[in-house]
């Protein structure tokens, strides 16, 4: 069976999205940016609501951009490598390949793919990830926090659900950005 892994770059105090659009720094560094890319090679699926498909859409055509470093290149035929489910009522048709649209989040279809998966899932975005925890779906979370307190916004972890965990990795960047692997107990 594949796990479901949710992450996403938060702020030091644990926001997945500022109030002001910007989580602070990090992220951009080539070094993290490579080991992201390691990390998630091996996923199958990628499950994201509308606005999180928005944004990772621009990996369809990352590559044609002039003067992109290697590792840009690297992530974007990964990303263009797997199949992705946008859960969205709004969006109308999607622009990448290996791309479907589902209207509403199906806990249990969800638990199908993950039985069916060869190779894990990721989900992305903190609404649609608050749905998975609530359901008990998501098996590792993985975040990559910056150096920045950011005051507010939507948080990482929904509000009003307790997961106990178990850090199984951890690493931090010269950049400052530290990386945590949790699994569910």
């Amino acid at each position: 069976m594949a796990k479901l892994i949710y992450s996403m770059i938060t702020s030091l105090d644990g926001y997945a999205e500022a109030a002001d659009g910007d989580l602070g720094t990090g992220a951009e560094d080539p070094e993290v940016h490579t080991f992201i890319n390691d990390l998630f090679r091996p996923v199958g699926t990628y499950l994201y609501g509308r606005r999180m498909y928005e944004t990772m859409v621009y990996w369809e055509t990352a590559h044609t951009e002039p003067d992109q470093p290697p590792h840009i290149l690297r992530y974007a035929r990964d990303w263009q490598s797997a199949e992705k489910i946008v859960y969205s009522t709004t969006l109308e048709s999607v622009s990448s390949a290996k791309t479907r649209i589902e209207r509403t989040f199906d806990p249990d279809a969800v638990r199908g793919l993950k039985a069916e998966a060869d190779h894990d899932l990721t989900i992305d975005g903190p609404n649609l990830a608050a749905q998975a925890i609530a359901a008990g779906l998501v098996d590792e979370y993985h975040l990559f926090i910056t150096t920045s307190v950011v005051g507010g916004g939507k948080r990482f972890f929904p509000d009003g659900v307790r997961i106990d965990l178990e850090l199984v990795e951890g690493r931090t960047f010269d950049s400052g950005l530290i990386y945590a692997r949790y699994r569910t107990r």
